[in-house]
């Protein structure tokens, strides 16, 4: 099976999240309110994000009807094609819901190959602001990242004392008081930390050189699939580890500044265990 052009995925993911970000400020301007509730109280849904990932559903299958799709807030459809699309209609849904401008639609490409699957395209679009982020992979291998269709790349080499951290707190109050404490020993050891409410949107911070690292326990494949491209695509590495309450651990930074940040996560304890080999990304 003939692997389809990356930059044609990266486009119609793009198409379909300009169509989505345009539904999902229309549902802004009615204004904003809890459709339903997941894993917590405090983890809401709203009929934008159910209404946004159905849109996208729509718009990727038309397109692409052997084409798997796997969403956050629909069933999983199979597919036969060898490429499965990663939906998340609103990352930061509580930042819809107060009307923070920090809420992003991410769709994401895997194509299946040999050494498993790949994620070869990405895009993550600010629906508060209409800035967009995209990344695929090149046939040869290589990687580009732009925002809004200029080239973008991390921050240069700083010492870890000087840089700042993007990170976010779970839905479940258990895991949060691990990554409270966490928190409070990493704090001490860089510039300052910033919660700002979207992993999509923070992995694509770290791409554009606004933010020199981020790490968080708790983020699913939809959360990171995009922006984890664009951020490697600028620079970046990523390493998905299993964290100390024992769900997804993402680490991402520049390549430069990786390991060291890394191993403060670890030390400060993030992280079940250290890392067995080479972080991933």
């Amino acid at each position: 099976m003939s692997r389809p052009p990356a930059a044609q995925l990266r486009d119609l993911a793009l198409e379909a999240a300009r169509a989505a970000v345009v539904l999902v400020r229309e549902h802004a301007a009615l204004g904003v309110g809890v459709a339903a509730t997941k894993s917590s109280e405090v983890d809401v849904v709203t009929e934008a994000d159910r209404a946004s990932e159905a849109l996208v559903r729509s718009l990727l299958l038309e397109r692409r009807p052997d084409d798997a799709v796997l969403g956050e807030e629909g069933d999983d459809v199979a597919g036969t094609s060898g490429v499965r699309w990663v939906v998340d209609p609103i990352d930061g849904t509580v930042n819809f819901l107060y009307g923070l401008p920090q809420y992003a639609v991410s769709i994401a490409a895997e194509v299946a190959g040999p050494d498993g699957t790949e994620v070869v395209a990405g895009v993550v679009v600010n629906a508060a602001t209409g800035t967009e982020y995209a990344a695929h992979v090149a046939d040869d291998g290589t990687a580009v990242a732009t925002r809004d269709g200029s080239p973008i790349a991390v921050a240069g080499p700083t010492p870890l004392a000087r840089r700042l951290v993007g990170t976010g707190f779970s839905y479940d109050s258990g895991l949060r008081e691990l990554q409270a404490r966490a928190l409070v020993r990493l704090l001490p050891r860089v510039r300052d930390v910033r919660r700002l409410g979207s992993c999509a949107l923070d992995l694509c911070h770290v791409a554009e050189g606004s933010l020199d690292g981020y790490v968080e326990e708790g983020v699913h494949l939809w959360d990171h699939a995009a922006g984890a491209l664009v951020a490697r695509a600028a620079g970046a590495r990523t390493a998905l580890l299993t964290g100390v309450g024992g769900r997804d651990l993402m680490v991402c930074a520049p390549a430069h500044g990786f390991d060291e940040l890394l191993a403060a996560v670890v030390d400060a304890g993030y992280a079940a265990e250290p890392p067995a080999g080479p972080a991933a990304g």
